[in-house]
């Protein structure tokens, strides 16, 4: 057994949390009543292509990190039984099936961070249902395309190389003071994967001058259980908060026996940023924009609005169209 209390070689990754207990003041006035994680992203809140991008990792055990104000995420993945009663009554299998798969997507879980001390804090609310696995962390402000299957990805470096493994995103040099920062081993182990990196450490905002990489860290993790421990020994910091950060900075150095390591898994794929207003819109008309059910009319419609030097003065409907009917 290694000091953190499991045995040695790699554990088969079952379990996602999903931090969820942010306020989202970017998003006010309409998270004065609603979780930022239930905005509409095309026809499905933001929090469901997180939990479907875990089920598509084969992680079907999923624990919500809430606050007192996220009542609508339960909702959303529990039964409604009038909703589904009168779909079936109009026999409106389609619609009843959607339904449907919000409930059966997961065996989803929820614990309450009471309060509001970080993003270390969160994933530290979750030690209780984790217990002694590997688990996976994600952000949800964070969406990945399910073309691109990034968790996947990481569980499969965690499961070669044990300790942990982070996201990372090349970023311009002059960005990187946003994010937290990899500062990058030079490691035998990993060479011959071009997607794969060792971390000796990160920085968190650093100056650009003085960064030391352009790899900035984004909202997916796996993380070995030793994580818990090393949370539980972590100051708060900035704004007097538990910087996951900070524990991962910690594990880089740890020896492997201990759960420590820390690599990183170099992400090329799209991408989708919530976090604000402006990158939240362009990821619903990206989205939208592959659709294969609404692809087609809505490029057409773009590429027409464009054209028009994007004139808001213009009637919705051209002469002869009709508004859609549909519920």
């Amino acid at each position: 057994m290694s000091p953190a209390g499991t045995p040695a070689g790699p554990r088969p990754i079952r379990k996602a949390v999903i931090p969820a207990a942010g306020l989202g003041t970017r998003f006010l006035p309409f998270t004065k009543s609603t979780p930022k994680e239930m905005l509409p992203v095309v026809d499905k809140p933001a929090i469901q292509y997180v939990v479907e991008e875990a089920v598509s990792a084969g992680l079907t055990d999923v624990l919500l990190v809430v606050g007192r104000t996220k009542r609508p995420l339960e909702d959303h993945f529990d039964v409604v039984p009038e909703l589904e009663q009168n779909l079936a009554a109009k026999g409106d299998e389609k619609k009843l099936a959607l339904v449907h798969e919000t409930t059966e997507l997961a065996d989803v879980h929820y614990v309450r961070q009471h309060q509001a001390k970080g993003l270390g804090h969160a994933v530290l609310t979750a030690k209780a249902h984790v217990g002694s696995e590997p688990f996976a962390v994600l952000l949800g402000d964070d969406l990945i395309d399910e073309r691109d299957p990034l968790l996947a990805r990481l569980v499969e470096v965690q499961g070669q190389h044990g300790g942990s493994v982070v996201a990372l995103l090349e970023v311009p040099r002059e960005n990187v003071g946003m994010y937290g920062c990899a500062e990058l081993l030079d490691d035998p182990s990993t060479q011959g994967e071009d997607d794969v990196v060792t971390l000796k450490g990160m920085v968190e905002k650093p100056d650009p001058a003085d960064a030391p990489s352009n790899l900035a860290v984004i909202g997916r993790y796996v993380l070995h259980p030793a994580v818990f421990e090393v949370l539980e020994q972590t100051a708060p910091g900035k704004g007097g908060e538990i910087q996951l950060t900070d524990a991962l900075e910690a594990l880089a150095g740890m020896p492997a026996e201990a759960g420590g390591g820390l690599r990183g898994v170099v992400f090329r794929g799209r991408r989708y940023d919530t976090g604000d207003k402006l990158d939240y819109l362009k990821a619903v008309v990206r989205l939208a924009s592959g659709r294969e059910d609404l692809g087609g009319e809505f490029n057409s419609w773009l590429s027409e609005w464009v054209a028009s030097g994007f004139d808001t003065e213009q009637p919705t409907h051209a002469a002869g169209d009709a508004p859609s009917q549909q519920a």
